[in-house]
């Protein structure tokens, strides 16, 4: 079953792409089949409930009921592999 990841950054665009292909990746290289979509962060709320889990390379400033992970680690390479394992473990149910 598909997972479906929603990425967001300020403009939809620069660091959400830098994480969405890392995830798709990571995720790919443990078979897990994810369908993403990118926004901007003003536009998240449009995603809320419709997506299994929201990784931002920015604050998220609602208040949303999917699972919001900050991508911060991917974009600075510190954390990057703990972050990762977290969001396999959100996405195979396990958190």
């Amino acid at each position: 079953m598909k997972k479906r990841v929603l990425f967001v950054c300020a403009t939809g665009i620069a660091t959400s792409t830098a994480a969405a292909e890392r995830v798709a990746d990571y995720c790919g290289d443990r078979g897990i089949n994810i369908e993403f979509t990118q926004c901007n962060v003003a536009s998240v709320k449009e995603y809320d409930e419709t997506v299994d889990l929201i990784i931002s390379t920015t604050n998220v400033p609602y208040k949303l009921k999917t699972k919001v992970m900050n991508a911060l680690p991917i974009i600075t390479g510190f954390g990057e592999e703990e972050f990762l394992e977290e969001v396999e473990k959100v996405l195979r149910g396990e958190k």
